[in-house]
């Protein structure tokens, strides 16, 4: 699942570019330029990183159609990438990446071709501590860009159980080198059908928004709200009202995802504006190309409902959650 989440961002981050920078009115007499795209961000926690490498492109017609086509966007060739770390003082072994086309892109997630999405990856330990430089060698000319990873870092609060009979926060410490911070949290069920003997697992999703750090040195307290209120009132809305369902209630997954100031830039100025009059600057860390090479990484903490909150969900609620079992 990792995997698959990391390989959508870059996919969707790629295809939000290009589509931004392409166009159906194709001026047929503006000379030629190979751009190189790259999308890529790192987590030393993630056992394989990927890269999502294309190319700009033009030509006569529409470029929605041209789009379709993947060597409208892809290189005819392998081109040679690694990363290079380097940690106090000292380089690392370069990080080679090779290509592996991914079949399971679906018609609708973009105007891009499918199913088949060619990506680069690396399968090979990254470390926290060190910067790294991406190196992509073209035609005799070197792509690059720079990155620091973001540290690892923890959810202090809540610790063993979470109360929703009231409003409360989810509190953590900031990440060095980690600069934006999405929070969200995981509620977690099973669910047993009337004359069924199999119990299945369901979820539902509660995001909490964005903060953002006033600095990158980490150790920052920080927190988001939730609502207690939301939590009821989201599962009396979604969850089916079954005659004699049975339920139980599971964990509760807080998750933070820090996300590095080239992220943070990078998300702050597409969204800088809701005006499709207004143009949209570029930001790039990309040197010879365009794109972004940055870093994330997440702290999960999985807690318990409090039992205040499940009796109230229990008895409150006409969903089929029940007192678990000894």
């Amino acid at each position: 699942m990792r995997f698959k989440n990391l390989i959508l961002s870059l996919v969707l981050l790629a295809g939000i570019f290009v589509f931004s920078r392409c166009s159906n009115e194709v001026d047929l007499y503006a000379e030629y330029q190979d751009i190189t795209i790259v999308y890529g961000i790192l987590d030393f926690a993630e056992d394989t990183t990927w890269l999502k490498i294309t190319k700009a492109f033009t030509g006569p017609g529409d470029a929605l159609q041209m789009a379709k086509d993947p060597d409208s966007s892809n290189y005819p060739y392998k081109l040679d990438v690694a990363i290079n770390g380097r940690k106090s003082g000292h380089d690392l072994t370069p990080i080679v990446f090779d290509t592996l086309t991914i079949r399971n892109k679906r018609p609708g997630d973009s105007i891009f071709y499918f199913p088949n999405q060619l990506m680069y990856y690396a399968a090979a330990e990254i470390d926290e501590d060190a910067e790294y430089t991406l190196e992509i060698l073209k035609d005799g000319s070197v792509i690059n860009a720079e990155t620091k990873l973001v540290n690892s870092f923890s959810i202090t609060s809540p610790k063993n159980r979470i109360n929703f009979t009231t409003d409360g926060t989810i509190e953590w410490r900031s990440a060095r080198n980690g600069k934006r911070y999405e929070a969200y949290y995981i509620f977690n069920y099973t669910e047993l059908l009337p004359g069924s003997s199999d119990t299945t697992k369901h979820h539902v999703l509660y995001t909490l928004g964005v903060s953002v750090s006033k600095s990158i040195n980490g150790s920052e307290e920080m927190e988001k709200g939730y609502s207690g209120d939301l939590f009821y009132n989201r599962l009396n809305a979604q969850l089916e009202k079954i005659p004699n369902v049975k339920r139980w209630a599971g964990d509760v997954n807080m998750i933070i995802s820090s996300g590095s100031q080239v992220l943070q830039n990078y998300l702050a100025i597409n969204n800088a504006t809701s005006s499709i009059l207004q143009e949209v600057p570029i930001y790039s860390n990309i040197e010879n190309g365009t794109g972004i090479f940055a870093s994330r990484h997440n702290a999960n903490r999985s807690v318990q409902l409090s039992t205040r909150s499940l009796d109230k969900l229990v008895n409150d609620y006409d969903l089929g959650f029940m007192f678990p079992t000894k």
